[in-house]
């Protein structure tokens, strides 16, 4: 009996996005960015210095939002939506600062979703 070989798929690609870490990209944020806010979520947006380079993203959440459980929970919220637009192609390259408050723990995911997509589009024109 001849051998059997097992397809092994390969789970899919995660989009790149970069953390951002550097203070001049932070500086850049704050004097060149541009600022968008509705509901509960605010982008801040500048354009990267090498073209080509993927979508570098920060996010803040205040401490008003709550405890540190209530603000990781955020943050991983706003994590994975701003995946689900990478993925989507809807993360065009530059620098992001995505804040929010703690409506966002509350939002629904197609809302919160929409909702980033919506700023994300308006700061990168």
């Amino acid at each position: 009996m001849p051998p059997v070989a097992l397809a092994v798929t390969a789970p899919p690609a995660r989009p790149v996005i970069w953390r951002i870490t550097d203070r001049t990209t932070f500086q850049r944020l704050r004097a060149d960015g541009r600022r968008r806010r509705r509901g509960p979520l605010s982008v801040v947006s500048a354009p990267t210095t090498p073209v080509g380079a993927p979508a570098r993203v920060a996010f803040t959440v205040s401490r008003t939002a709550g405890g540190a459980v209530a603000r990781n929970r955020i943050r991983r919220r706003l994590r994975a939506a701003t995946r689900e637009l990478a993925r989507a192609g809807s993360l065009p390259e530059g620098a992001y600062l995505i804040g929010a408050s703690a409506e966002v723990a509350e939002m629904s995911w197609p809302d919160l979703v929409a909702t980033l997509t919506e700023l994300v589009d308006e700061v990168a024109r």
